[in-house]
């Protein structure tokens, strides 16, 4: 398995290391709750260095991007961020990704770190000329800092003003001596920031957070905390909610695609989809019997599969059962009641509002409420 370059400084901190997409990677510390609940109310450190970078680059570099992917990359400026999808000519979901133009000609792309490679491959196999698509992914290492006190731990460790970086922005500059491109594009829900640094610098710059963080509440925090917080706000993860065989308006990304930009791999596929209606759609489920709905267990209807789950966790947040799942459109209705099949036992759940939690300037805020209204950040 391959290892980031803070592999050392998780053994140290007592780290259960497990294997994620290839790579040996820390689960948890001191436990997934323990740490959700820190990055919820305080701050988590996370080492993310597992994920890909790409670097596209040249005079045609807008024009490759935008034909690669769904949303409308001409709409990015300098210093700022995307979310973004590439499609295959089916119109599934080769990758979820991120988007930050550095220069007018010049953008790094973050992937994940199981489609690093055949990401990379892919958009070289659309090269045609006037760029130049490097797989950078050995050169950097990423930490994020995710929470509410994330901003007050790391001013005082740069000197550039940190309220000046909005949401889907970024700024280059040093972070404890060290030169990174610090963003806002979190996967949590909190307010937090990712560090991109030198592969070399990254355990000292661990170290320097955590020095200057721990007074305020911070703790690192592993893949088990990660993942719970991204499904509490109902964001996708590749290979759960998002693969080749499923669409963006399938999983209720709409919002992300473009068609007024022109043409993009799988425009026309997606345009007749819409025009016809999707089969399917992602929801999200709240169970109602005790149990934990886990990856793939199957969607019931008055005894009929009608869909299977994506995710499932007991939210820390809320201390309830929650879920993703895929069900047939005509069921994809709110407070529409189905079962999941566990261990050949059914369990009833209900189809509740995304996401499961609403944020407030990183504070969550919830409403123990029967109905689940939502109030949105």
């Amino acid at each position: 398995m391959k290892r980031t370059p803070l592999y050392a400084a998780h053994r140290r901190a007592g780290a259960r290391l497990v294997e994620f997409a290839g790579w040996e990677m820390p689960v948890q510390y001191r436990g997934v709750i323990a740490e959700h609940l820190a990055v919820r109310r305080y701050a988590g450190l996370f080492d993310v260095s597992h994920m890909g970078e790409i670097e596209v680059r040249g005079a045609a570099a807008e024009a490759f991007c935008q034909r690669l992917t769904v949303n409308d990359v001409s709409r990015i400026k300098i210093g700022q961020a995307q979310y973004n999808l590439l499609l295959n000519d089916d119109g599934g979901v080769v990758d979820d990704v991120i988007l930050y133009r550095r220069q007018p000609d010049h953008f790094l792309i973050c992937v994940n770190a199981s489609n690093s490679d055949k990401d990379f491959q892919w958009m070289r196999s659309h090269v045609t000329g006037g760029i130049d698509v490097e797989n950078v992914s050995e050169q950097y290492a990423q930490l994020a800092l995710q929470g509410p006190v994330a901003e007050k731990i790391l001013q005082p460790l740069t000197t550039h003003n940190l309220g000046d970086i909005k949401s889907f922005h970024f700024a280059e500059d040093g972070v404890a001596g060290k030169r990174c491109l610090i963003a806002r594009t979190g996967y949590t829900g909190e307010a937090g920031f990712e560090l991109y640094c030198d592969w070399h610098d990254a355990e000292k710059l661990w170290d320097d957070l955590l020095d200057a963080g721990s007074p305020s509440g911070l703790v690192p925090a592993g893949l088990g905390a990660r993942d719970t917080l991204r499904l509490e706000k109902a964001y996708p993860l590749y290979g759960h909610e998002l693969d080749e065989t499923t669409t963006p308006l399938e999983a209720g990304l709409e919002w992300v695609i473009k068609f007024s930009k022109g043409s993009f791999i799988g425009r026309e596929v997606l345009l007749r989809q819409k025009q016809q209606g999707v089969k399917r759609k992602l929801v999200g489920l709240e169970l109602i019997d005790p149990g934990i709905a886990r990856s793939e267990y199957p969607l019931l209807k008055d005894g009929r599969s009608i869909g299977r789950v994506t995710s499932g966790t007991r939210s820390p947040t809320l201390d309830r059962s929650i879920a993703l799942g895929y069900v047939a459109a005509e069921e994809a209705r709110i407070d529409n009641r189905l079962d999941v099949e566990i261990r050949n036992k059914t369990i009833r759940a209900r189809i509740v509002p995304l996401p499961f939690i609403a944020s407030d300037g990183g504070a969550v805020r919830h409403k123990e409420e029967k109905s689940w209204k939502f109030l949105k950040g």
